[in-house]
């Protein structure tokens, strides 16, 4: 809706309809679930990608989120992947105490080495998919691309029985996935609360072959 491209999440009008993976309180939360990781969590960075315009709204909600909590905010952004080395160069110089990085197809691309980078500064990050946790990454929470995947079908079922897009509401994700790497938070020192990996689903406790 933000990106202007339906009139709101329950009419969204024109010919455009479906899920997003953008849900409300979605910052707020994987800034708490940082904080929970690291107690003392006074200063949080957000990496994102200034060539991707949808990276400006999860700067503006993580900006928000942390100025509810009292943690101080830094925003640092890469355009190419050897933008990364500098960047946490940089993460480094704000004092930061954890990381945050934005949905991007770049860095999905570049995960095992953002895991890598991390883990080398000795940065607790929290990513947005748990393919970032597979790779090496501390830990993860985000929307289940397979739980949209089967509502997507339910969709495309209604719009082949005749339904207008335009008469079918956005929605947005219900289901969450939360990962979480014991093999990388002993790499950095990091005790992870036995409530958190109660209610994981997935824990990983060993790095990638």
């Amino acid at each position: 809706m933000r990106s202007g491209f339906v009139a709101s999440l329950a009419r969204p009008g024109g010919n455009i309809t479906g899920l997003t993976l953008l849900a409300p309180d979605l910052s707020a939360k994987r800034l708490q679930l940082l904080k929970e990781i690291v107690p003392s969590l006074s200063r949080v960075a957000l990496l994102s990608n200034a060539a991707n315009p949808a990276s400006r709204f999860t700067l503006e909600d993580t900006q928000a989120a942390a100025r509810a909590l009292g943690v101080e905010f830094h925003s640092l952004q890469v355009r190419a992947p050897d933008d990364f080395a500098d960047a946490f160069v940089a993460i480094g110089g704000t004092g930061a105490h954890a990381l945050l990085t934005a949905s991007d197809g770049m860095f999905f691309n570049q995960r095992a080495r953002i895991a890598e980078l991390a883990g080398r500064h000795g940065l607790p990050a929290l990513f947005p998919e748990k393919e970032f946790v597979q790779a090496g990454g501390l830990i993860s929470y985000g929307p289940s691309p397979q739980a949209n995947f089967r509502r997507a079908a339910a969709y495309v079922d209604k719009i082949l029985k005749g339904a207008l897009p335009s008469d079918l509401p956005v929605e947005q994700p219900i289901r969450f996935e939360l990962a979480i790497n014991l093999k990388t938070s002993k790499a950095i020192g990091l005790d992870v609360p036995p409530t958190l990996l109660a209610i994981a689903d997935e824990v990983i406790e060993r790095r990638p072959d």
